[in-house]
């Protein structure tokens, strides 16, 4: 089993910051790209940023310049630092890692989701 723990959502008002965090753990023997997603209602859920093995990040245009995204490999964890909130960015905030599994496949796993709300 493979879980993802997330953290720090909340409520903000218009141009404040959040960061929010993502613990995986469970069985799994690496992690190739960690990432994160969001949905607001009534919409699909879309790409925020991802990270691959090799660092290389891939940020929404609708974030790039507001939010940076880390990863701490040592920690299997997965950071976004949200500056200059708009309402707009008001949404469940899911992460999602490709992992290697013990039997030797990759999967793709969710978290639960935390969800942002930004006030004007």
């Amino acid at each position: 089993q493979v879980q993802l723990v997330e953290s720090g959502g909340g409520l903000v008002q218009t141009g404040g910051s959040l960061r929010l965090s993502c613990v995986a753990s469970g069985t799994f023997a690496s992690i190739y790209d960690m990432g994160w997603y969001r949905q607001a209602p009534g919409k699909e859920r879309e790409l925020v940023a991802t990270i691959d093995g090799a660092g290389i990040i891939n940020y929404a245009d609708s974030v790039k310049g507001r939010f940076t995204l880390s990863r701490d490999n040592a920690r299997n964890s997965l950071y976004l630092q949200m500056l200059s909130l708009k309402s707009e960015d008001t949404a469940s905030y899911y992460c999602t890692i490709l992992a290697l599994t013990a039997r030797g496949y990759t999967a793709r796993y969710w978290g639960q989701g935390t969800q942002v709300t930004v006030s004007s």
